[in-house]
């Protein structure tokens, strides 16, 4: 289990903030830098936040952890909300294709959904530590009626293959979820990804 820091409390604001110091910090040791981020309703206003920053956009990549196989201007797609927000500030938009080769990420920033499950990687996906293939296509069981649609999801390989990991759980129910992870009590894919991890992970819940 790699260092945890679980931070209580936080808002959308203090988190873009502490976002925002970690690029820096992965910016003063390299030219350019890569991050993934997550898709859902919780991301978005600490994108807008974010890309309010006084950051060399220019400078980073951002890749979605996973997306559903829908056209960018679709409502459901991932890429598509990540480029309006952070496009416009400078940043490198990289969709995800089934054939990407994912580079090493400064920051892997994940939710968590009520069942355990990261990126697209669902329980009934059943997520290895050691796949071979760093993006998969995947059809989560049972498919979220508000979006039932296949999805691309970087495997645990590739999110585990970055400096350090984020997470922002919002609910008490994911939390209970979360905690149960940290402790070991369950195998579902966040408790995989947290076994697999061999750096700092900080959790905003």
């Amino acid at each position: 289990m790699p260092k945890l820091e679980m931070i209580e409390g936080a808002g959308d604001g203090v988190i873009a903030a502490w976002l925002a110091d970690r690029l820096r910090a992965a910016l003063a040791t390299a030219p350019e830098i890569a991050v993934t981020v997550p898709g859902g309703s919780t991301p978005f206003p600490i994108f807008d936040l974010l890309a309010k920053a006084d950051l060399p956009w220019n400078r980073i990549s951002v890749w979605p952890g996973d997306d559903r196989i829908v056209d960018e201007d679709h409502p459901a797609s991932n890429v598509g909300k990540i480029r309006a927000r952070l496009e416009p500030a400078g940043a490198h938009i990289v969709p995800l294709a089934e054939d990407a080769q994912p580079p090493h990420f400064a920051i892997a920033w994940l939710g968590m959904g009520g069942d355990g499950h990261i990126a697209s990687l669902f329980p009934n996906t059943d997520p290895r530590t050691d796949d071979p293939h760093p993006v998969r296509r995947l059809t989560p069981d049972p498919l979220p009626p508000e979006a039932p649609f296949d999805r691309l999801s970087l495997t645990i390989p590739a999110l585990t293959d970055s400096d350090e990991i984020v997470f922002v759980i919002r609910g008490a129910d994911k939390r209970a979820v979360f905690d149960a992870a940290v402790k070991g009590e369950h195998d579902l894919p966040v408790a995989r990804l947290l076994k697999a991890a061999r750096h700092k992970v900080t959790c905003f819940c």
